[in-house]
């Protein structure tokens, strides 16, 4: 009964027409702006916060809320249709998400996109709602180790997202890392690896090198094929029938998208997690369930609906850690954060107590714009399949000039133009050479996570290593990355033991 007492005190805030109103303008601009390459949540946020000095917190606070989790839907648009992810965390869709669409399937791909999101962020609201005050506690009694541990299996995990070497992809994540060192040192706040340019001080800009990566290196890819300018592929209208799955491809939804809800859910109740790893750990999982996992890479549905499960999850969980902890998750919690702050709203173990009105607001809030987000998304397919006709020598300096816009935006530094083209050009190389850039990415955001977890264990226990094996979680955790890791080792004598008993068997 409680929980139905909290919903109704929630409903009397959420209903309110101005509540209903910048709900659904949050919802639109998250998703017009996430389907924009290179303009993400964290821009539209900091862009939008201003105007929200004249409203109530609570109102306040689902407006930018609806930009964040409406961002998610929007970003994995463009990483569908065009291969540029609006997000970080839609880098993963577009591994199968594009195949889909050069395949023909751009609007079954988005449909799936749209039910993927929508159920994954369902079920993380349901877990919000039951188990609010006992995942805070949960997650607080996580310390340092636990979390290093959880860390370093994301990064392991990371070197099974590429089709093609793990080796490569283990380059890739050590790319990651080494990119991440860069900045001040957390700890003695030493200028390491910024060669005396005072631009790197704080660090490389995380917007530059996702939308550099896989945004301009797509573009150039694209550009250096013999036709790409005179055509636009997959430009052709979706009949609704289309954009409807079968029953077979029903089925292979659900079991994803419940994995990919289940560990967005668990990722983003953890402070310092994200959607970014969120995604990727549940694309990872899924390719390692999987019974054929070559046809990852090649238009998976099962690599469309798990880390769109997963990222819409971890974006409505994240605000466990926020709002019951006051440890922001990701940038963009980080900022509203500070637009509570500002509202003169201090989140934390008594916010739930001291605030209840708006705590149950805000989720009745997230149902309220899931809802409006499945309503707008799923009519507004033809719509986003259509962007598919805008002739490439339009679309490409458009979509360059929006990448350039939003790297600019973050520090409104004309540097990190520069630099989000030297990461173009860098990924580029690194696409001809098969090196896939995406756990680059992975290795870039958890690097000063996975620091400054591991500083902090080793400065407790005085050096001692085996600090990491004190807890039962970081145990297990560290037991299945040990798994993964071996998990090649394994096969090969697992397949040399069957052909040497088949052998035998014969002989």
């Amino acid at each position: 009964m409680d929980i139905l007492d909290n919903l109704m005190l929630g409903a009397q805030t959420a209903f309110t027409p101005e509540a209903l109103l910048f709900c659904f303008s949050g919802v639109f601009i998250g998703t017009f702006v996430g389907a924009l390459p290179g303009i993400g949540p964290m821009v539209a946020i900091s862009v939008v916060l201003p105007l929200t000095f004249g409203l109530e917190p609570a109102v306040a606070l689902i407006m930018l809320a609806g930009i964040f989790y409406g961002a998610q839907y929007g970003g994995s648009v463009t990483a569908i249709l065009l291969n540029l992810p609006g997000t970080p965390s839609t880098a993963v869709t577009a591994l199968d998400g594009y195949p889909m669409s050069q395949g023909g399937r751009a609007g079954l791909a988005l449909f799936i996109n749209a039910v993927a999101s929508f159920l994954g962020g369902s079920f993380a609201i349901l877990l919000v709602m039951g188990f609010a005050p006992s995942i805070a506690r949960f997650a607080l009694n996580f310390n340092s180790t636990e979390y290093f541990s959880v860390m370093l299996l994301g990064l392991v995990a990371a070197s099974t997202l590429s089709n093609g070497s793990t080796i490569k992809s283990l380059v890739m994540v050590v790319l990651g890392l080494a990119l991440g060192l860069v900045g001040m040192d957390p700890n003695s706040g030493v200028p390491r690896f910024t060669f005396g340019i005072i631009d790197f001080y704080d660090g490389i800009s995380l917007i530059a090198i996702a939308m550099g990566l896989f945004g301009v290196a797509e573009i150039i890819n694209k550009m250096t094929q013999p036709g790409s300018i005179a055509a636009q592929p997959v430009a052709h209208k979706v009949p609704l029938r289309e954009m409807v799955p079968s029953r077979g491809e029903l089925r292979t939804l659900f079991s994803p998208t419940l994995r990919g809800a289940s560990l967005g859910s668990i990722i983003g109740t953890l402070p310092g997690a994200g959607p970014s790893i969120a995604s990727f750990m549940a694309y990872a999982v899924e390719k390692k369930v999987s019974k054929n996992p070559s046809k990852f890479g090649k238009g998976a549905i099962e690599g469309v609906a798990a880390p769109e499960s997963a990222n819409n999850a971890s974006v409505q969980a994240a605000f466990i850690p926020t709002l019951s902890l006051g440890i922001p998750g990701d940038v963009v919690m980080a900022i509203l954060l500070g637009a509570m702050m500002m509202h003169g709203v201090t989140p934390g173990p008594q916010f739930i107590t001291n605030e209840p009105a708006m705590f149950w607001g805000l989720i009745v809030s997230f149902w309220i714009g899931n809802l409006l987000l499945l309503v707008l998304n799923i009519p507004m397919i033809g719509i986003f399949i259509k962007i598919m006709k805008v002739p490439a020598r339009i679309l490409y300096p458009t979509v360059i000039f929006f990448i350039c816009l939003g790297s600019y935006s973050v520090s409104n530094s004309v540097f990190n133009i520069f630099l989000t083209l030297f990461f173009g050009v860098l990924g580029y190389v690194l696409l001809r050479f098969r090196f896939h850039p995406a756990p680059v990415l992975l290795g870039f955001i958890l690097g000063p996570m996975m620091e400054e977890n591991l500083r902090r264990s080793l400065v407790i226990s005085r050096g001692d290593i085996t600090v990491f094996l004190d807890r039962p979680v970081s145990v297990v955790l560290l037991g299945i990355t040990f798994l993964l890791l071996m998990m090649p080792l394994i096969k090969i004598i697992v397949r040399k033991v069957v052909g040497f008993g088949n052998v035998v068997h014969k002989s």
